[in-house]
Order: C-alpha cells, then sequence, then structure tokens
C-alpha cells in the first residue's frame, strides 16, 4: 500500500469516526446484550404462567394450546425453557440479577441450549462432583456453546459408566440367543418357501423360534 492509499484510508477513517457511527456501535452492543438475554424473559414469564395454570383463565385447556397458538412456540421449546429457568432459579440465581446482567459482556452470556444440557448433567448420577463443576465452569464462567458442552458431557458419561459383570454376560447371552434366532428365521422362511423339510420340523423350529423370542424378551 502507497503512502497516498494509506493517508487516504486514515482520513475515511477519521470520517466514519463521528457521535453517529459511535451511536451505532453501542446500538449494537445494547441489541445483542438483549437478543442474548431475551429467552430468559421469555423463559421468566412463561414459567410464572405455566405454574399458576393462567391459560386456563384465558380459554386454554393445556398449556401447549397456549405456547402455541398465542405465542408461537412448540411445546418442547415452552418446556425447555421454562424447566432451564427453574433450573437457573434454583442454582444459577446470579442470571436474574438486573446488574449481572448489565456488566456481562453479550459474548459471554450463556445459551439456553448451553444450560440446558448443563442441569442434564446435575441429574446424572455417573457423574462426580467435580465433572458437574467442570461442565458449569464450562458454562457460566466460559460461554461454551452448548454443543462444546454436549459432547463433553457424552464422553464423561462413556468414562463414568461401569458396566456389571453380570449384566454384561446377559447382554452377550441375549446377542448369543438374537443371532441363532435371526438363523431359524431364516431357516423357516427358505424351508417353507422350498419345502426343503417335512411339515412337522417346520412346526418345531416355529416352537423354538417362539421360546427363543421369549428368552430375550
Amino acid at each position: 500500500m502507497s503512502v497516498l492509499d494509506h493517508e487516504e484510508r486514515l482520513s475515511k477513517l477519521k470520517q466514519l469516526n463521528n457521535p453517529t457511527s459511535q451511536e451505532l456501535r453501542k446500538a449494537a452492543e445494547a441489541a445483542a446484550r438483549d437478543f442474548k438475554t431475551a429467552w430468559l424473559s421469555l423463559a421468566q414469564t412463561l414459567y410464572a404462567i405455566w405454574r399458576d395454570k393462567l391459560y386456563e383463565y384465558w380459554g386454554y385447556e393445556k398449556f401447549e394450546h397456549y405456547v402455541e397458538r398465542e405465542v408461537g412456540i412448540k411445546k418442547s421449546m415452552a418446556l425447555k425453557l421454562i424447566k432451564t429457568y427453574a433450573f437457573i432459579e434454583d442454582q444459577e440465581p446470579q442470571f436474574l440479577k438486573e446488574e449481572y446482567l448489565q456488566a456481562k459482556e453479550p459474548a459471554v452470556l450463556p445459551e439456553v441450549d448451553a444450560l440446558h444440557v448443563l442441569r442434564l448433567a446435575r441429574g446424572k448420577k455417573e457423574l462426580t462432583k467435580q465433572d458437574y463443576q467442570d461442565l458449569r465452569r464450562q458454562v457460566v464462567d466460559q460461554g461454551c456453546a452448548a454443543g462444546v458442552v454436549r459432547k463433553d458431557l457424552t464422553s464423561l458419561m462413556k468414562e463414568r459408566k461401569q458396566i456389571d459383570p453380570q449384566e454384561e454376560r446377559e447382554q452377550r447371552h441375549a446377542a448369543a440367543v438374537r443371532r441363532f434366532l435371526n438363523a431359524i428365521r431364516s431357516f423357516k422362511k427358505d424351508a417353507e418357501a422350498l419345502k426343503l423339510v417335512k411339515v412337522d420340523l417346520v412346526r418345531k423350529a416355529e416352537e423354538l423360534f417362539k421360546e427363543l423370542e421369549a428368552e430375550i424378551d
């Protein structure tokens, strides 16, 4: 870049750095903050409506009918918001303080899905207290995306799951019976189609087939 081009660029930047552009910058920051926290306001409102069954006073028999027709969201999303809000109120009440929301940068405010994963993790008996604290640090302190937290939760669950030797033997037994069952099913089908064996043998195969089915049910 030549000296002339550089000076021309600096001149344009100075022109753009005016009160109007600064107002736009502040407006973008405020809008980002509102966008990040709007779900929390909606969740809080829906929680109160669901808790007090206010939808019944508005002529709706069920909560899902209200949210789908008036709010415009599906039941699954509404319940996720409600459960996540209840979790926040019980475990992370600092998110409900106005001074906290105003002080935090928009980029590090937790996502609703990330908090939802954290709520699910709290109910996992396989996880240790340290496991949960590590996941909480990802969500609350680092603002990690839900996909990252969910992946780590899945890995932890696999690591912490202890397979009982008896349960493992039963699983192997069921798998072996299932393979044998598939072989008998194939034999029965071919025998009937090609008339390879007598009718009484096919009947015996059917009886064995039923016994094996009962074994793995």
